[in-house]
């Protein structure tokens, strides 16, 4: 297998970087979102309540579906606009 070289690399680096990066903000705004939903901001015990716990399942849940679905209808519309770009220059 050939060798990458330090171009590709360095780009390879920087996608994953870029993920990373992506799937921490994710993960903060679920936190910020599903706490802020779900969880009174006085806290009347240490643990979290049944109800509390079943709200942050659920929202955990929905912001995961609805991230996943955005990222497929973003890639399906970079494909549209490969294919279009692709068909305009040939």
């Amino acid at each position: 297998m050939a060798q990458m070289n330090a171009a590709d690399q360095a780009k390879m680096q920087m996608m994953q970087d870029l993920e990373i990066e992506m799937m921490s903000d994710l993960y903060n705004r679920m936190t910020q979102a599903c706490h802020k939903k779900c969880v009174p901001p006085r806290y009347s015990e240490p643990d979290l309540g049944k109800g509390e716990s079943v709200c942050l399942d659920r929202c955990v849940a929905k912001y995961l579906d609805i991230h996943e679905r955005i990222g497929k209808k973003l890639t399906a519309m970079s494909v549209q606009d490969e294919a279009l770009l692709k068909n305009m220059s040939g």
